[in-house]
């Protein structure tokens, strides 16, 4: 045994004294408060705790007779469920010092109790409530008894199993835990060197001194292999096609312009540490626990911070698109709704401000060339080949007026920056998507197409629930098993960071300057 070992254990009995009578078996039916001769010390310790924490922990204690319960062996399991706050992206120090909580043995029941659950409200709801830093998060909520659940888990001994279950257990959180494992040992190896950021770009077949740096940069993330990263080592500085098929794989990873020329974007990503990344990747860990865990087994899943949206089915992925999101300044919001119907052809009511900012002032030739109208105030375009919603709209029901629908204006879906919207979701090939979730019905499939043939407008009942989550992942695990990383478009990194109390440094989007002034869909 070595010494933590042996500090450990000295604590673990230290903190069991008071309750070394105690053992897994449920307790007598509860005497009233004023029978149990711990009430009055646990009373008064509460009434110390955090005013958030009170009322867990009073009832917690109130399921157990207002008794200790912490012997040397439950502490030695919750120890052990400690260990595991690293997967979570959490450090274990921040929420147990079992040395410290021994120190005073009237007090460590208690506050043991109170640090265990402290840790369990982290692992089931996020340490973070998201209304505080996002300006729009309507998602359902997990939903969990903290205090009843600890007291089922010592009693039935499964203490360990009870906290690795709060946390979500879906592969997206299990992939993306796994990859925060993983860079952390990266870490603890050194990281990768830094890569030079410099004006101008490194194009391929060139010469340039980084070349080492940045073989080290790709075999370390996997995105070259170490044998691979040795040879080309040996090869001098040469930018070879090898290396470029690398970076290209990198860059795609990191949802830039696949081209393998070396310019701004893909030299701060390049710039980006080891320790940043894995901080974010624990902020995207955070995101996920304050979101509900049983999840509809059909549904579409839109992430912001890619722009890409993907189609589940019977609870797994079978189809993805690229989608146009949000603008920084006018963010696709977080929500989840039902999705309600189809709409074949279908006109634009165009919101008041977009209508005052950029579209009234253009004058009347301008409505008459773009197939709109004034009716009661509010500014329509008609349906049409060039209308701003294209040939179908995805309706969600009570969504802030915000949806998914077609684009006549296709170019932006080939854009690495896709946030370019007033807020609604563009999808690439919307109408063979809305083919494909009312193909399970072929009487709506039938209705959808011969809207589209006769051009008519025509709203199309799914005659399903099929829920639409808008969510913001700037880290995931994509469909190789690597973990991907997007620019934080919108901010929302920062703002969660500086909650947690994180420093973090991320690259800055990089504007590829491309600007369409006649594009004014929602």
């Amino acid at each position: 045994m070595n010494r933590r070992e042996l500090t450990f254990g000295a604590a673990a009995a230290a903190m069991a004294a008071p309750a070394m009578a105690q053992n897994a078996a449920p307790l007598a039916p509860p005497p009233t408060i004023s029978d149990s001769p711990y009430y009055a010390a646990f009373d008064a310790q509460i009434a110390r705790l955090p005013a958030t924490e009170q009322a867990d922990v009073r009832a917690f204690y109130e399921l157990n007779n207002w008794r200790p319960v912490w012997n040397a062996d439950r502490v030695r399991r919750l120890n052990e469920a400690a260990n595991r706050a690293e997967r979570h992206g959490l450090s274990k120090a921040d929420y147990f010092d079992f040395v410290g909580l021994a120190a005073d043995p009237d007090s460590a029941d208690l506050r043991t109790t109170a640090a265990a659950l402290r840790y369990a409200r982290v692992l089931a709801f996020g340490a973070v409530r998201p209304e505080t830093v996002e300006e729009l998060w309507e998602m359902q909520k997990n939903v969990v008894d903290v205090p009843l659940g600890l007291n089922d888990a010592l009693v039935q001994g499964r203490l360990v199993e009870w906290f690795e279950g709060l946390a979500p257990t879906d592969i997206g959180y299990n992939n993306l835990s796994a990859g925060y494992v993983r860079y952390r040992r990266m870490i603890n190896q050194g990281g990768w060197p830094a890569f030079p950021v410099r004006a101008g770009t490194l194009e391929p077949g060139s010469s340039d001194n980084r070349i080492p740096a940045l073989i080290a940069r790709l075999v370390a993330e996997g995105d070259l292999t170490a044998e691979a990263g040795s040879r080309l080592t040996a090869e001098g500085l040469v930018y070879s096609p090898e290396l470029q098929q690398a970076v290209q794989g990198f860059q795609a990873r990191h949802g830039l312009a696949a081209d393998g020329r070396i310019g701004p974007s893909t030299q701060a990503s390049l710039g980006a540490s080891a320790e940043d990344r894995a901080r974010q990747i624990a902020l995207n860990l955070e995101r996920r626990r304050w979101l509900k865990r049983d999840l509809n087994p059909e549904r579409i899943e839109v992430n912001t911070a890619a722009a890409i949206m993907v189609y589940w089915k019977d609870g797994r992925p079978v189809h993805s698109n690229r989608v146009v999101v949000g603008a920084p300044a006018t963010q696709t919001p977080s929500l989840e709704k039902p999705f309600a119907s189809v709409v074949a052809n279908p006109p634009w009511y165009v919101p008041a401000g977009i209508a005052r900012r950029e579209i009234l002032p253009r004058g009347p030739a301008y409505l008459a060339s773009q197939n709109m109208y004034i009716s009661n105030g509010t500014v329509i375009q008609r349906a049409g080949p060039n209308a701003a919603l294209g040939y179908v709209k995805f309706e969600l029901r009570d969504s802030y007026a915000i949806f998914l629908h077609d684009t006549p204006s296709k170019a932006a879906f080939n854009l690495s920056v896709r946030q370019r919207s007033h807020g609604c979701v563009r999808v690439q090939n919307a109408v063979e998507f809305a083919r494909l979730l009312l193909s399970p019905d072929p009487a709506l499939l039938d209705q959808f197409d011969a809207a589209q043939a006769s051009r008519r407008t025509t709203r199309i009942q799914t005659g399903r629930e099929i829920s639409v989550r808008l969510l913001y992942w700037t880290a995931f695990v994509d469909g190789q098993g690597r973990v991907a990383f997007r620019e934080d478009v919108y901010r929302r990194d920062r703002a969660l960071a500086e909650a947690l109390g994180i420093a973090v440094t991320l690259p800055e989007v990089v504007a590829d300057g491309r600007v369409d002034a006649n594009d004014v869909g929602p």
